[in-house]
């Protein structure tokens, strides 16, 4: 029985990840879960799943919930920082699924690798942020990191069985989201609603405005050097609207092997938990018969200059990437909540980028301290743009 802790239950990924556990129950069950404001889905989940933690943002909601799941299940209930520690750190886990979205699941995370818990990695972020310092201490506990994302999923299944001396480089597969085929210029006047229209994923609202402007590919560029010790020169992103093929990876004698599935975070969450068997009839497998053709692009880095500004972050290094994802998290919920528009976002980005101070990112205070001047800054920039207007 894997014993598993998830930071995020309420989240897409959490939803999907508990999904599994209840298909597996002979398997797999969770022993905490941490959630944000969704307390009334929390309380649902805590009623079915019986785990013996679980944390939320702030006391009040603690004591509402206690309150609310009565003296009938016994789950302690904490919250704040401490609480989602305590998650992380869970003494019964086996396996921490970090999902919680952004920034803000990175402290977790590394206290789960510091509990020397293996990591169902479902938040990019956490690399992207501090990826040297996290695979270091990974290396030190002589833990595993198995990706959740589909792309690196997929990667990481390509690559078993075969020589890393052999691999040339990977292929990022992408959507293209909702603007595959939007020129430069119309992409000015598209709105939230249009954005949160992902083609073929259902996701949280970041997560589906990164795609939408290609910023998740390049989270993405930035996670995959570190989770498989590659440079920036080894990992290409192809657009292929279809999703079908989730990534590939190329070896020196030219052969290219790919990982197919239908669009299903299912797929990946059970690999990473099942690891290294497989879990059977988990979802559907892809029908070849009604797939019909399968395309694939070069990404257009003028339609999508988030993915530019991810390379040139990777490739700067430091505090840099820290500095843009800290940039981007800003102005997506400015976006969101119709402060600026679509293609201000790729502009603050670059502006925050071109003026923050990088420094080493060796240890979690120059992290941190890069990631609250790159906000401050955003948040400045989105305020001349309020008053601009």
């Amino acid at each position: 029985m894997k014993k598993i802790a998830i930071l995020g239950s309420t989240g897409s990924i959490g939803i999907s990840a508990l999904e599994v556990i209840g298909a597996k129950p002979d398997r797999l069950s969770v022993v905490a879960m941490s959630a944000g404001r969704n307390i009334e889905l929390l309380e649902k989940q805590i009623r079915r799943y019986r785990p013996a933690l679980a944390a939320v943002i702030n006391e009040v909601d603690a004591l509402a919930l206690a309150r609310s799941l009565g003296n009938e299940v016994k789950t302690e209930i904490v919250w704040g920082e401490e609480g989602l520690r305590l998650v992380a750190a869970a003494d019964d886990a086996t396996m921490v699924l970090s999902a919680i979205v952004g920034a803000a699941g990175m402290i977790p995370t590394l206290e789960a690798i510091n509990a020397g818990k293996d990591i169902a990695l479902a938040n990019k972020e956490t690399l992207v942020m501090a990826g040297g310092l996290v695979m270091e201490i990974v290396r030190r506990k002589d833990i595993r990191i198995i990706p959740v994302d589909s792309e690196h999923s997929a990667v990481f299944q390509c690559l078993e069985g075969n020589r890393r001396q052999d691999l040339k480089r990977i292929i990022l597969t992408a959507s293209g989201g909702p603007f595959l085929n939007h020129s430069p210029e119309s992409l000015k006047i598209v709105t939230a609603a249009d954005a949160l229209r992902h083609p073929n994923w259902i996701m949280g609202k970041k997560i589906t405005i990164d795609s939408a402007t290609m910023m998740n590919k390049g989270l993405e560029v930035i996670e995959a050097r570190w989770l498989f010790g590659l440079s920036i020169d080894e990992i290409k992103v192809c657009i292929h609207p279809q999703s079908v093929i989730h990534s590939m990876v190329e070896y020196v004698d030219g052969s290219v092997m790919a990982q197919l599935g239908v669009p299903d975070m299912k797929g990946p969450i059970a690999y990473a938990f099942s690891y290294p068997e497989r879990f059977p009839g988990i979802i559907e497998p892809v029908d070849f018969f009604k797939t019909g053709k399968l395309e694939f692009l070069r990404p257009d880095f003028a339609r999508f200059p988030c993915l530019k500004l991810a390379y040139e972050a990777a490739r700067k290094g430091g505090t840099i990437p820290c500095a843009m994802n800290a940039a981007n998290e800003i102005a997506v919920d400015a976006f969101l909540s119709g402060r600026i528009g679509f293609t201000d976002i790729p502009e603050i980005i670059e502006r925050v980028m071109a003026s923050h101070d990088a420094q080493d990112a060796s240890t979690v205070e120059q992290i941190l301290e890069a990631d609250n001047r790159a906000r401050s800054e955003a948040r400045n920039i989105i305020e001349g743009y309020s008053r601009r207007s």
